[in-house]
């Protein structure tokens, strides 16, 4: 019933005959459960590993079962530490897939291979993203980590976005968490949400990226000059991949419409990357540009981050947050 929490059926059975007949030594519980003493001691060395048992202060140097409301607690606060460490896993094999897409794409082919080609020049990615809004059937899956959307943009988009939404075609955008300070963004996005579209954000992207009906991706060359140049992959393997990294972050992503969260720290998503950034040594340039603000804005993120650790620099804002747990 407790393996869910971390308890094998012969650990589970031993902790609450422990708890019912807490006097009896290993022969007495092996006996009771037809288990053997090799069976019961392993079972006592597993709980005994995970806190459930503790030496007795009545009865010296013999062990007592915890009760069964801190147990649980015990229990269920290391599958929380567990899923934490699950989760610190997804965020690096997501980091390595961005490394992936940007090597990937710095490779630059001089000729076209089967599963790979190249656009050069911003005319061509415009016809090749046109042909493919024309052509998606299914859905259109996208990481626009510009931060706001400039109004021309916008009303220049708005017609193909109506066209898409009404023959069917699913749209799902990640935007990145500085798109909330921009009125013309939000209202854009409401007026998406009206015709079925559905966008969410992020504090950070890896890259930009448009997946048509998982079959075709663009991605540009250069992360810091879009317009450069881009390629269109179309393997499967390298779908599949891209296809998983979307949805990983999509899963983290918060619906734009939704009110801003804060974490267990108080911090919202974009102050712990932030931070994050701020004590890896990242300049106000370098977070303004991972956040998709601008530097003043990120100057201000990071003053209010080092006036709530009353640090008076960088450095030590760096580590009390480690001391205060904030960093992972």
């Amino acid at each position: 019933m407790l393996t869910a929490l971390g308890l094998d059926a012969a650990s589970e059975a031993v902790y609450r005959a422990m708890l019912a007949h807490s006097g009896e030594g290993v022969a007495g519980v092996a006996a009771r459960l037809s288990l053997s003493e090799g069976e019961v001691r392993a079972a006592l060395d597993h709980l005994s590993e995970l806190a459930l048992l503790r030496p007795s202060a009545e009865r010296p140097g013999s062990l007592r079962a915890v009760s069964p409301d801190v147990g649980m607690e015990i229990l269920m606060a290391r599958q929380q530490a567990e899923l934490a460490a699950a989760q610190a896993r997804i965020e690096a094999s997501r980091a390595a897939a961005a490394q992936l897409i940007a090597d990937y794409a710095d490779l630059r082919p001089e000729a076209n291979t089967p599963d790979v080609e190249q656009l050069v020049g911003l005319d061509r990615i415009r016809d090749r993203l046109a042909r493919f809004s024309r052509e998606a059937r299914d859905e259109i899956m996208t990481f626009a980590p510009e931060g706001g959307q400039k109004p021309e943009h916008i009303e220049a988009a708005k017609p193909l976005d109506r066209t898409l939404l009404e023959r069917g075609v699913r749209m799902r955008t990640i935007y990145l968490d500085s798109v909330r300070n921009s009125p013309h963004t939000v209202e854009y996005v409401n007026w998406l949400a009206a015709l079925g579209g559905r966008v969410s954000t992020v504090p950070e992207l890896p890259t930009r990226m448009i997946i048509v009906d998982r079959s075709a991706a663009v991605i540009p060359v250069r992360s810091d000059d879009t317009a450069a140049g881009a390629v269109v992959l179309t393997g499967q393997g390298m779908l599949t991949v891209l296809c998983a990294l979307f949805e990983s972050v999509w899963a983290g992503a918060q619906p734009l419409g939704a009110a801003v969260q804060l974490d267990r720290d108080g911090l919202t998503a974009q102050e712990r990357t932030a931070l994050t950034l701020l004590a890896d040594g990242h300049t106000d340039d370098a977070i303004a540009k991972r956040l998709g603000v601008s530097p003043r804005t990120a100057r201000r993120i990071a003053t209010d981050l080092m006036e709530r650790l009353e640090a008076r620099s960088r450095f030590q804002a760096g580590a009390r947050a480690a001391q205060a747990g904030w960093l992972s």
